[in-house]
């Protein structure tokens, strides 16, 4: 029952930050299970408004302590925001790990703002 609350937390965090940050033209899907190396992660098709998000399933108690669950869906929210920056900037010429650097660097300090 803890991971459902989990889950309906997460959902409903991300929700209002999708309203407050105007992106309510995705489609938002959610899944509650094991991911291997984050807390939560997001997946974005931009060419169907299409935003999938995950939250991590399989953590441990120190790990659950250690992270928010609100944050993280702000966190998400965030990179919803960036993405179609993220998406344009792959076709400069930079490289994808250069890219994800900086985009993860921009998420942290508006997460910070926000």
């Amino acid at each position: 029952m803890a991971k459902n609350k989990d889950l309906f937390l997460f959902k409903k965090e991300f929700g209002k930050w999708q309203d407050k940050l105007g992106l309510t033209g995705y489609s938002t899907f959610f899944y509650h299970e094991p991911l291997d190396g984050c807390y939560a992660d997001i997946g974005i098709n931009l060419d169907g408004m299409v935003a999938t998000l995950r939250l991590n399933s399989d953590l441990t108690k120190q790990e659950k302590k250690d992270k928010d669950i609100r944050t993280s869906a702000k966190h998400e929210a965030i990179h919803l925001l960036v993405g179609r920056l993220s998406e344009n900037a792959r076709y400069r010429h930079t490289s994808a790990a250069e890219l994800r650097e900086c985009v993860e660097e921009l998420v942290c300090k508006l997460e910070k703002l926000i």
